[in-house]
């Protein structure tokens, strides 16, 4: 394993220097004993690899690609605990889309098990509402205090909006392929009717939630119809697919014209990255027998479309009537 990781440093490896000595340095050590590394007669730690990758710029599971085939190396996304990381968060997130609105066949493919978080993060109660049950969530402090939403958004930070509304802008300039089911809508539903029920969301601001879920399905539906992102400066095309067989997984693949890339959710918000090509290959041909499994709801005909939001619409009818009547919400 070790003779073909280091064949492969040495292609990757410039030509106006010795590939031992380019060793040496980026290890901070001796010719002797780069040497007997490149030849084979010392084996390389997992240190000094990490070390080699890292300075040629490959990916780790270069490390893993000459041997088994079912191990690769995943990257986890930073933890976040409160406010301010919560707020870094959608700041990092945005540096990682932004590129792709500079690569004109880039698109991201979203299976959706709950609403994508960019359809949400406008200047609305929704969007608040959707900081308060994630902070409710991750942030141990925020979870055992009563602080009801109604108080959170006297107390939240512009700072944090501004992040959150830049993250939701960036996403109408990259193509996107989106993949629901029925129940996508179900999660944000019942979030509205848990805190409402608890005592910690007011009558008032709930029903402006409905409204504003009820306003994102509206923009949803004229995307989706029209085949292209409202707002875009790129001309960015949408697809939305829905699915009525599978439950879907809330798993994002980003393709770009020299690469793959996908995320798998892990908590809340945090997901594995997992960058390893045989791997997002296999993802990426998932996901297009998935949608070939799915319809078009463009292609699908005005009656399948009208059917799919009206039952969308539906649901959030009966989330109102719940909650003028104040009574328990049932989804079926």
């Amino acid at each position: 394993m070790q003779k073909q990781f280091i064949t492969y440093l040495r292609e990757k490896s410039g030509e106006n220097t010795s590939f031992i000595e380019e060793i040496a340095s980026v290890l901070d050590i001796g010719y002797d004993a780069a040497y007997r590394r490149v030849n084979l007669k010392t084996n390389l730690s997992l240190e000094e690899s990490v070390i080699l990758a890292k300075h040629y710029k490959i990916s780790l599971n270069k490390l893993f690609e000459i041997g088994s085939q079912n191990n690769i190396l995943t990257d986890l996304s930073p933890q976040i605990n409160n406010q301010t990381e919560l707020e870094l968060w959608f700041k990092q997130s945005f540096n990682n889309v932004y590129p792709l609105t500079k690569l004109k066949n880039s698109v991201i493919i979203y299976s959706a098990k709950d609403i994508p978080l960019f359809h949400t993060l406008k200047d609305t109660y929704l969007s608040r509402y959707k900081i308060y049950v994630w902070l409710k969530d991750i942030d141990p402090t925020m979870t055992k205090s009563k602080l009801s939403f109604d108080e959170f958004l006297k107390s939240i930070p512009n700072s944090l909006l501004e992040s959150a509304f830049a993250l939701g802008e960036i996403y109408k300039n990259v193509n996107t392929t989106e993949i629901w089911n029925n129940t996508t809508i179900n999660g944000t539903l019942q979030q509205v009717i848990y805190y409402f029920e608890s005592g910690l969301l007011s009558k008032d601001i709930a029903l402006k939630i409905c409204n504003d879920i009820e306003d994102v399905f509206n923009h949803i539906e004229k995307q989706a119809i029209q085949q292209s992102m409202i707002g875009s400066k790129n001309q960015s095309t949408y697809n939305l697919y829905l699915n009525e067989i599978h439950t879907l997984s809330n798993t994002i693949m980003v393709k770009t014209p020299s690469r793959k890339v996908f995320f798998a959710p892990f908590t809340v918000l945090s997901y594995f990255k997992i960058d390893h090509q045989p791997t997002c290959d296999l993802m990426y041909k998932f996901l297009q027998n998935f949608m070939s499994n799915s319809k078009l709801l463009v292609n699908a005909g005005e009656k399948d479309r009208t059917l799919f939001f009206n039952r969308m619409h539906r649901k959030i009818n009966k989330l109102r009537d719940q909650i003028n009547a104040n009574e328990p919400f049932n989804f079926e």
